[in-house]
């Protein structure tokens, strides 16, 4: 078999050329069983091997196929690249005992390689070998035992090179505390450092039964697996390497991720918690890992599991401190703003009753109307008050409801004569919409908790709002629910809508955190302790409902929604009822 490459490397010499170049089967006349070239990297440039096909060799491939899986390759591939770049360097030809492996065959191999000379002033780039076969085996325990054989230069050469690399990736993870860049830095030592054709790592939670590849290092060849899904459950090799926490070689993996393929996977742990797995996917000629190669992996397991967890710790401790630092400047800012309301109407409550004690009303009505804005600054002072108190009551969890059966159109009634007035005031108009139906609908709620809820929502409604109008309206859900180990035949959705200032998109989600505003001067302009919607949204969901705001943005108006069960299901009316005469 004798196999060339089809064109001329560059920067070598002509001694190179006429190597590289024959296609005739001319290697064979250099006197040796098997010949070949090789550049740097170990990819072959030519090949002859004589009567290779007694031996279940391939007489049929080309170079292009001979550097693709299932290549002629070194079993210890990283030895044989040293010896390679060493002969590269002194330009020292030396002899050597090595093993091949093709498919499940191996070859012992006598070999003699040498350093093809470059021009002057250049680097040699390219080796010429010529050898010998020694013996062959298909026995798959010798594969395994070929494999793990190393002499003793040898197995000091591997353990300076696994050092080397456990200290690279140590200096490299100590480097940072972002965890993106230690998950990529691993992979790229991991695979580059011991060419594997894949390596891929995925951070574990215990929480979790799925992982996600969150870094990957590969070979063009190979496609890329970055952001896949792997359930741990249909896959044995993660689950049982997240039990042991030690490395495990899988052969010929049918999940369908690694269909086929030879992989190393091991979960990287820290005080014998998981926190992530590592999967490399090794050569298809590859039937085994040595004993040092399982120690590697289990030492960067180890180093790469402390990182993890420092890194992860300290992310967890920045995130913390940013919603201390955040929730700080909230409460500031919700005390600053209380004190101003507080202040404000008992300001006016104290000026009021003080012009009354010196005398300063000039009549009777006077006295009477400062005596009215006194009420009404007392007023607003107990809401404020109210509101702080729910909110303590809510947060400690000592806010009691009470729970019986509400009569939707009592409850309306009763929000609309407290608010049509206000609403009338500031010339909007002000309409409610009762769903139509034959009878009573009937909800599951505390009557008073409700009632403040719909007069938090209007009040910021009428508020917010300087032209148009708002709208209060309900509708039913039919979907069952279940609560307090009870089944309800659906819920009842209490919409309000106004035509008022709106609310911008990024600025929605501070709506209904406690002692957040969403715009401090909005706040200041508008008075108000920012608590309505915040008590609203936990007061629903304790009768086991649920706020939702709705805004396209400044200037276009909002609309909040809260539901709430609904206690019986009502006799709704037909819509040749809706459409008849009388009704029209």
């Amino acid at each position: 078999m004798s196999i060339a490459a089809n064109s001329k490397l560059s920067n070598s010499s002509k001694n190179q050329e006429a190597i590289t170049s024959n296609t005739d089967g001319s290697l064979a006349s250099l006197g040796s069983e098997l010949v070949y070239t090789q550049d740097k990297t170990g990819r072959y440039l030519s090949f002859c091997w004589q009567n290779s096909e007694k031996l279940g060799f391939n007489t049929k491939q080309t170079i292009n196929d001979l550097n693709k899986a299932p290549t002629l390759a070194p079993v210890d591939k990283v030895i044989y690249l040293e010896k390679l770049q060493q002969i590269l360097t002194t330009l020292v030809p030396e002899r050597f005992e090595c093993w091949f492996r093709y498919r499940q065959e191996l070859y012992e191999l006598e070999l003699i390689m040498t350093p093809i000379l470059p021009t002057v002033g250049s680097v040699a780039t390219t080796v010429l070998v010529m050898g010998r076969l020694l013996s062959a085996t298909t026995s798959s325990k010798k594969v395994k035992a070929v494999s793990q054989r190393l002499t003793q230069p040898e197995l000091a050469l591997r353990s300076q090179q696994h050092l080397s690399l456990i200290n690279q990736i140590t200096r490299n993870i100590s480097r940072t505390l972002d965890l993106d860049i230690i998950w990529q830095q691993t992979v790229d030592s991991l695979g580059q450092a011991l060419l594997f054709d894949r390596c891929v790592i995925c951070p574990y939670k215990p929480s979790s039964s799925k992982v996600q590849v969150i870094a990957e290092y590969h070979l063009p060849k190979v496609g890329s697996m970055l952001g896949a899904e792997i359930d741990i459950a249909s896959f044995p090799a993660f689950a049982q390497a997240l039990e042991t926490q030690e490395p495990l070689f899988v052969e010929n993996c049918q999940h369908h991720q690694f269909n086929g393929q030879n992989i190393l996977v091991v979960a990287t742990c820290h005080k014998n918690q998981a926190n992530s797995l590592i999967a490399v996917i090794l050569d298809d000629n590859c039937s085994g890992v040595t004993a040092l190669e399982l120690e590697l992996a289990k030492d960067v397991a180890d180093q790469l599991g402390t990182a993890i967890a420092h890194a992860t710790l300290y992310q967890e401790l920045g995130v913390a401190s940013q919603q201390a630092e955040d929730a700080t400047r909230r409460i500031r800012e919700f005390l600053a703003n209380v004190t101003h309301e507080l202040r404000t109407p008992l300001n006016g409550i104290i000026g009021f009753l003080k012009l009354i004690l010196e005398g300063m009303a000039d009549d009777p009505e006077e006295q009477e109307q400062f005596l009215n804005e006194a009420y009404k600054s007392s007023l607003y002072l107990l809401d404020i008050i109210n509101d702080i108190l729910d909110i303590a009551r809510i947060e400690s969890g000592k806010m009691e409801l009470e729970l019986s059966s509400v009569k939707l159109d009592e409850l309306f009634n009763d929000v609309e004569n407290f608010m049509r007035l206000q609403a009338e005031q500031k010339s909007i108009s002000f309409h409610m919409q009762m769903p139509d139906t034959c009878d009573e609908i009937m909800l599951l709620g505390d009557y008073q908790r409700l009632k403040q809820v719909m007069l938090n929502l209007l009040s910021n409604a009428i508020k917010f709002t300087h032209e148009g109008g708002i709208t209060v309206s309900a509708d039913l859900v039919r979907k069952k629910l279940a609560f307090n180990d009870q089944q309800f035949p659906g819920m009842v959705r209490v919409r309000v809508a106004d035509t008022g200032i709106g609310v911008s998109l990024d600025k929605q989600d501070k709506l209904f955190q406690l002692f957040s505003q969403v715009d401090g001067s909005r706040t200041r302009q508008y008075g108000g302790t920012g608590l309505g919607l915040a008590i609203s949204q936990k007061l629903v969901e304790a009768m086991s409902g649920e706020v939702n705001f709705y805004s396209l943005g400044e200037g276009l108006g909002s609309t909040v929604t809260f539901t709430v069960p609904l206690y019986q299901q009502p006799v709704m009316v037909s819509p040749s009822e809706t459409n008849s005469p009388e009704q029209s």
